[in-house]
């Protein structure tokens, strides 16, 4: 039992040796132990201990101390430290002592002084280079323990260690504003290092708020009652001689959203609702905002009606408005640690004010292009409602339709590259606006442009020379420049200079005032010379001049006549009857020539209109006939000579007669006809003849052929005994000419022919002065009967026959031979 109870406890109740154990005894407390014996019989009596007895392990002297470890070594001091042992003998440890041995000596030394219990201690005053090894005892009041195990050989002189550090905090820290954080660690270094605390790259110092507390091994960086500004990236910096060491913590500071940003804008506004945005705040507090709350109310009332709580856009819409009634709006921002101040809108009518946008200004063509122009145009008010298009249109200048030039949206753009142009085609364009309304009025028509590439530049004129002076002016001429710069020669400039001087003067003031390749400098001064150059001009500009090579001085001159033909002046002109005859030409010639105008070398016909100018002569005959045909002459003539062209005019018109109409070959059923072509074949060749006959009887002719080309016809199918005449006449591609008749009527009948020669032709009977002659009939009487027949003779060795006489029989007698 224990000394202070009197309840007995048992410890064991069979024990047959003559000792026990007991266990479960709490140490420092006092206890009565008792023991009976025991047989088969009972128990007999106990016998107690005569005194108390405190429990407690048996004194004896200390384990030796462990995990002596040297701490620090310098050149003159070396610092160790040390564990208590494991068993202090059953006695408090009342002091340690460390020893030490110079290495190459056998004795160890004490080095403490007087009693020491701290575990840490320096030894101070040693010789830089010498070597020593240390051991340590424990000592209780029964005395001194083993000594500890040695340490290895220490060496007295200066240690060098590269900091290190152990952090208790981790890379991110989230902090809710008002509360304390901390942030903590361990370092280490030889010599010691320096310890540095940074917030956003800026050193640290102590305030009412921060807390800095550095140890030889601890650091330690406190804030109190943070606020947002104190979110930032810290960083801790320990430094000596060997290097550094740097730890970063980026602590959030967080707390519930800034309001959001005003003003709150009504991006649409109708009559039964409204569309507003705002702007996130400025300070989220530290969190991603989840949330943004939405409420409405009428300016009539003090109620706020919820409209959502669920977005986190910044724009909502704000349904279910009673039209012509003032709203106000109240936003709220949240994140995960609160919900901010509000922001509270103006008030606002609930009404339509949105329209379609209005019409664009009038549109500017750029970069044009033989297929492609650049059109570019300001914004126009987009009538309440954000632009989500514009259309761009065009039509070529002389049509009535205007097409979109695509389908596809142009937004934001303010411009818009137009393609497949047609080169050459003038095109004006328009655009119009649109929003969600609908699409605006169109904009005014561009100004028109033609499709084709940018006009550069002209290069200058070509070959600019003096063609003609008199006594106070000059003309001039030129070719127009090899390349035109893409763009239309509007006209050309025109300067000159007096020889001598340095100041050009215009000739004429603008490019279009001369829009051909030759003009006249006038109001020039006799007998002076000047310098001419000329310029040509499109659209870009002026070209580089073109200089006339040689000065000019000027005075009248003396050019013998020139004539230049136009075509009407050709060799051979040929008019049509009826219509106008035009003979032309241009004239030179100082002084400028008389003009003569002959026929035939004749006077021309009254009905001639002659007209003369100072650049030439024109002949003009209306209405023409056949006979205002012939050839034609002008005649120019000066003091310097003349100069004289002919011309063959052909008036072209129908042909005249044919000539010589003969009839031949008359049958009783046909005849010849035979003829010549018109002495005048109205200008152009004989397409064709026309032969007509008629019956003396009858008023009537009838055509009998009107497609020959020959100039004779066999006329056929008369009938005998009829008397008939005939007429022919001739047709070329201008008409049929008049007709030539026969001179009298020619009867259809078979022609009289000599019969032919008497056969078997002899002598009856000769004699001295006369012979006998017999004949036959001819095979053909001629168509005739025959009337008699002619005897010739012929004396032999002559030339000529002599006639004897007609006889009507087949025989005769030819006498005075």
């Amino acid at each position: 039992r224990e000394a202070d109870h009197r309840a007995w406890t048992p410890v064991s109740y069979t024990v047959t040796r003559q000792n026990a154990t007991v266990q479960g005894l709490i140490e420092g407390k006092a206890y009565f132990f008792r023991i009976a014996a025991e047989n088969l019989i009972g128990m007999g009596p106990f016998t107690e201990t005569t005194k108390e007895i405190v429990i407690r392990d048996p004194i004896t002297v200390p384990d030796r101390p462990e995990d002596l470890e040297v701490k620090a070594v310098t050149k003159n001091s070396v610092t160790l430290t040390w564990n208590p042992p494991k068993y202090n003998g059953g006695s408090d440890i009342t002091m340690y002592v460390l020893e030490s041995r110079l290495i190459g000596k056998e004795k160890f030394h004490k080095v403490t002084k007087e009693k020491m219990l701290d575990r840490k201690f320096t030894i101070e005053g040693l010789k830089e280079g010498d070597t020593y090894e240390y051991r340590v005892s424990a000592c209780n009041i029964v005395g001194q323990g083993k000594p500890s195990f040695c340490t290895k050989p220490i060496t007295c002189k200066d240690e060098i260690a590269p900091p290190t550090l152990d952090l208790d905090f981790r890379d991110k820290l989230i902090v809710r504003v008002g509360e304390a954080f901390s942030l903590t660690g361990r370092y280490s270094g030889k010599p010691a290092p320096k310890v540095t605390w940074l917030k956003d790259d800026t050193v640290l110092k102590e305030d009412d708020r921060i807390k800095i507390k550095t140890t030889p091994t601890t650091l330690c960086l406190g804030v109190l009652k943070s606020v947002r500004e104190d979110t930032g990236k810290y960083c801790v910096t320990v430094e000596n001689s060997t290097g550094s060491r740097k730890g970063f913590c980026q602590v959030n500071v967080v707390d519930r959203p800034s309001p959001p940003v005003g003003p709150v804008i009504f991006d649409e506004v109708y009559k039964d609702h409204m569309v507003v945005s705002w702007k996130p705040p400025l300070d989220d507090g530290g969190s991603e905002i989840t949330n943004y709350i939405i409420e409405k109310k009428d300016t009539h009332k003090d109620l706020w009606m919820p409209v959502t709580s669920a977005t986190v856009k910044t724009t909502c819409k704000v349904p279910k408005l009673l039209e012509g009634r003032e709203y106000q709006i109240r936003i709220y921002a949240e994140n995960l640690y609160g919900i901010s101040d509000p922001l509270i809108s103006d008030e606002m009518k609930a009404k339509d004010r949105f329209r379609v946008p209005d019409a664009p200004e009038q549109p500017i063509i750029k970069d044009v292009t033989k297929d492609s122009a650049v059109v570019v145009w300001n914004k126009p008010y987009d009538g309440g409602k954000p632009i989500t298009n514009y259309i761009v249109e065009k039509k070529e200048t002389m049509a009535t339709r205007w097409v979109r030039v695509t389908k596809d949206p142009i937004f934001p753009g303010t411009k818009f590259k137009v393609p497949d142009l047609l080169e050459g085609c003038e095109y004006e364009f328009r655009v119009s606006a649109e929003n969600e309304i609908g699409v605006g009025d169109p904009s005014p028509p561009s100004k028109p442009i033609f499709a084709r590439d940018p006009i550069a530049k002209p290069s200058p004129p070509v070959n600019p020379e003096a063609v003609d002076k008199t006594k106070n002016s000059v003309d001039l001429s030129w070719q127009p420049p090899r390349h035109d710069g893409n763009g239309k020669i509007i006209g050309y400039l025109i300067e000159y200079q007096k020889v001598g001087d340095e100041e050009w003067k215009k000739a004429n003031l603008t490019a279009d005032s001369c829009p051909e390749t030759k003009y006249k400098v006038t109001g020039l001064t006799e007998g002076l010379t000047y310098k001419f150059r000329v310029k040509a001009v499109n659209a870009a500009g002026e070209s580089d001049p073109a200089h006339v090579p040689d000065p000019v001085e000027v005075k009248d001159r003396l050019e013998p006549p020139e004539l230049i033909l136009d075509a009407n002046m050709a060799r051979e002109q040929h008019v049509k009857a009826g219509d106008t005859l035009r003979l032309s030409a241009v004239i030179k010639g100082v002084p400028f020539p008389k003009v003569t105008w002959k026929k035939e070398d004749h006077e021309v016909s009254p009905k001639a209109d002659i007209e003369v100018t100072g650049v030439g002569s024109k002949l003009e005959i209306r209405n023409t006939v056949h006979e205002d045909g012939g050839m034609y002459s002008l005649t120019v003539e000066n003091p310097a000579g003349s100069k004289t062209v002919s011309v063959k005019v052909v008036v072209l018109d129908k042909p005249g007669p044919p000539r010589n109409l003969k009839v031949s070959d008359v049958r009783s059923d046909s005849c010849y006809l035979t003829w010549m072509e018109p002495e005048d074949d109205g200008g152009s060749v004989i397409t064709n003849y026309v032969v007509e006959r008629k019956d003396v009887a009858s008023a009537q002719w009838v055509a009998i052929s009107s497609s020959s080309k020959k100039r004779s016809h066999m006329a056929k199918y008369l009938m005998e005994g009829t008397q008939y005449q005939f007429r022919v006449a001739a047709e070329n591609q201008f008409g049929r000419g008049p007709y030539v008749e026969t001179l009298k009527p020619i009867k259809a009948i078979d022609p009289l022919h000599p019969p032919g020669p008497p056969k078997n032709l002899h002598h009856v009977d000769v004699d001295k002065t006369e012979v006998s002659l017999a004949w036959n009939r001819p095979d053909r009487d001629g168509g005739a009967e025959i009337t008699g027949y002619l005897v010739e003779y012929q004396e032999d060795g002559a030339d000529e026959w002599t006639k004897f006489q007609t006889v009507p029989m087949l025989d005769c007698v030819v006498t005075g031979l």
